[in-house]
């Protein structure tokens, strides 16, 4: 669904119910809890045309007590029927709330890493959690309004009829003005909805980097730039909500003095009829109060439109990132273990909307067991080349081999089990150190080989401090943690995966000198008869790797040894001088 050509709302509304049916059953019952609260409503305008008629007359058989216990029977009975409607529509609701949310998330899960390289994370977070809660309303509030006030109107407007059907003809003139203005009102709605949905997600996006980049806020002062960016998004999603509540507040003083007019014209002829004759004084109350009682149902009626357009406007958002296509999977091939055997045939990757290759008819054997470090300057084409391997991206042409088999005719899953990842963008997630070491296929691993796995990376000695050991809670991305005994805990997450493949992207730059000697030891350790693709910017980290590749602008332009490549005094000859002499001191 594209934002040019916005779906039909009726197509919209239907998918929308669709979530709603696994739950048909607590539905239905709190729509019949409705029907019945709905078909009440007559009874008390019916039961003033007697009352008044009759009911006050000497011999009436209508005693006080009597009337006063059928007040009162009608009026509990409608709300425990209200609370029963209520109650089940709350409960579907939620349920619907939470399908919702748990589709989106195993959605995101799914995505290629091309949308979120398109998509800013705040976004995503605002479909989740604001754009969800505006559907709910939609697939069952609205619907419960539709139905009871719909009765309630269809058995108020019976009476009428039974009363004296010309004066409910003049009642009904004015559905067709109700109906232009409510048109009006539902556009503008649908479309202050969506920009509101914008605007949160900027609100999103602020609040995200304004609390994750507070360091740097605070240091290069930009406590007042963050706070004008604030101020603006924030006044601009304020513009948005009022003028979504000026069209929603318009829209029932407009029916109300369309349907007062309605309320005069028949008061008048009534009043007409009455004095000479021709109704009652019970019929006329009666008629007027069930003419009255009219005007709430319009009213609930007119106002589901705010929600139903913010609804509908936030479905449009939700099953656009639904209807995402997933990430190709293809494979059909399970591999088994592999030897780590790597062959990239003239492979070349343009991303979207570039005008050049990323890589350019790359080709490369890497043997098994082999280190091969990739080195260059930046947007060489070390990381796309990196991530070509678990299929992060796929080629634009060529194609990669692992053990003989086509990265693209095997399975992803199986694929990634082969592969081991430490970046230098450090994910830790905010759980204890025990779930972030045995992470993913490794959760069952035992506590004797998730302390093994933290030692062989140099981390049991600072987890072992932590005031609850491996049991302790590291806070979002490992807050708590200093940089070096974040980066330990990836590197303890790899040794444990016991990969064949790994793929170290600046493993050791966080690390202060002792502790990336520590770490590189465990490292040599580690890669040890695995095939591993490094990348490095640090130079002294990759001098005893079995190849160093050093590319530009997607090409491989030297190949060799360490040893090969400064006797050869090309790039990396130049490249490793001036790293040495910028940390050689003055």
């Amino acid at each position: 669904m594209s934002a040019a050509s916005p779906p039909n709302s009726r197509k919209l509304y239907f998918r929308l119910l669709s979530y709603v049916r696994p739950y048909w059953r607590v539905l239905a019952a709190g729509l019949f809890a409705t029907s019945l609260a709905a078909a009440t409503e007559p009874l008390f305008p019916a039961l003033l045309k007697p009352l008044l008629d009759r009911g006050f007359a000497t011999d009436s058989a209508y005693s006080p007590l009597m009337v006063a216990g059928m007040i009162v029977g009608i009026f509990l009975i409608r709300g425990i029927l209200g609370f029963l409607a209520s109650y089940a529509m709350s409960w579907v609701q939620n349920r619907v709330i939470t399908d919702f949310r748990q589709a989106l998330f195993n959605k995101l899960l799914q995505l290629p890493t091309r949308y979120f390289d398109q998509h800013s994370s705040s976004t995503l977070i605002s479909k989740v959690t604001f754009d969800v809660a505006n559907i709910a309303s939609a697939s069952t509030s609205v619907g419960t309004v539709l139905i009871r006030d719909s009765l309630t109107l269809v058995g108020l407007l019976a009476w009428l009829f039974y009363l004296n059907w010309m004066l409910t003809v003049i009642t009904l003139l004015v559905a067709p003005a109700i109906s232009v203005f409510t048109r009006i009102f539902a556009k503008r709605l649908r479309q202050m909805s969506r920009a509101a949905q914008h605007g949160m997600a900027e609100m999103t996006e602020t609040l995200q980097e304004g609390i994750g980049c507070q360091k740097i806020i605070k240091v290069f002062g930009g406590e007042q730039q963050e706070e004008d960016r604030f101020t603006r998004v924030n006044h601009a999603l304020r513009g948005f909500a009022m003028r979504q509540g000026v069209a929603a507040a318009a829209t029932t003083p407009v029916i109300h003095l369309i349907s007062s007019i309605a309320v005069g014209i028949v008061v008048y002829i009534a009043m007409r009829q009455s004095q000479a004759g021709d109704t009652t004084v019970g019929s006329f109350v009666s008629f007027i109060t069930a003419m009255l009682m009219l005007l709430a149902p319009i009213k609930h009626l007119a106002n589901i439109n705010a929600p139903l357009q913010t609804g509908l406007a936030a479905a449009e958002s939700i099953f656009r990132a639904l209807d995402e296509p997933p990430e190709v999977d293809h494979g059909t091939i399970i591999l088994p273990p592999v030897s780590g055997h790597l062959q990239i045939e003239n492979v070349r990757l343009r991303y979207p909307g570039s005008d050049h290759d990323a890589l350019d008819g790359l080709t490369l054997d890497i043997a098994p067991g082999q280190t091969v470090a990739l080195v260059g300057t930046s947007g060489g084409g070390k990381t796309t080349l990196a991530n070509l391997i678990p299929r992060f991206y796929n080629p634009t042409s060529g194609r990669i081999l692992l053990d003989g088999h086509d990265l693209q005719d095997v399975t992803l899953a199986s694929l990634r089990a082969q592969i081991a990842l430490v970046s230098q963008d450090i994910v830790l997630f905010n759980d204890t150190v025990t779930a972030n070491i045995a992470y993913g296929a490794a959760r069952t691993a035992s506590r004797q080989e998730i302390e093994s796995a933290a030692a062989g990376a140099h981390a049991l000695e600072f987890i072992q401090a932590l005031p609850e050991g491996f049991d302790t809670q590291i806070g979002e991305n490992g807050s708590r943690l200093s940089g070096g005994q974040r980066q330990r805990l990836a590197i303890a997450r790899a040794i444990l995966k016991n990969a064949p493949i790994l793929i170290l992207d600046e493993a050791t730059s966080a690390l202060d000198n002792e502790s990336e000697r520590q770490v590189q030891a465990a490292l040599d350790t580690l890669m040890r008869n695995r095939t591993t693709l490094v990348i490095a910017h640090r130079l002294s980290t990759i001098e005893r790797a079995d190849r160093i590749i050093v590319l530009q602008q997607g090409k491989i332009v030297e190949s060799g040894t360490h040893r090969e490549l400064m006797d050869r005094e090309g790039i990396y000859a130049q490249l490793h001088r001036l790293q040495f002499s910028e940390r050689s001191p003055a």
